[in-house]
């Protein structure tokens, strides 16, 4: 069973920056596509970014250039800086890892609250 632990999440002004990090049981990172999704009260989670196993990494338009996926192999951790923060950033924060290969398998953190407000 691989559990998923976020943290970094809190309350921040706009512009300025928070760095999320995923915690993951076993060595997962290098094996699963490991990402971030964020959600509001009322609407579907959306994907923020991912990054596969041979480190490709993918965004969406709305935090490209101003978030970073990237992962640590040794700690097994994948981490989100989140740079020029705005207000519609706010949304709870999850961590996802999959894979299809041998079997389909899709687990999920408990999430982290993000607030960006002044």
């Amino acid at each position: 069973q691989v559990q998923l632990v976020e943290s970094g999440g809190g309350l921040v002004q706009p512009g300025g920056s928070l760095r999320l990090s995923c915690a993951a049981s076993g060595d997962i990172v290098t094996i699963y596509n490991m990402g971030w999704y964020r959600q509001v009260p009322g609407k579907q989670r959306e994907l923020v970014a991912t990054i596969t196993p041979g480190g490709s990494t993918n965004y969406a338009d709305f935090v490209r250039g101003r978030f970073t996926i990237s992962r640590d192999n040794a700690a097994n951790t994948v981490y989100l800086p989140m740079d020029s923060l705005k207000p519609e950033d706010t949304a709870v924060y999850y961590c996802n890892a999959n894979r299809r290969v041998p079997i389909l398998q899709n687990y999920w953190g408990q999430g982290t609250q993000v607030t960006v407000s002044s």
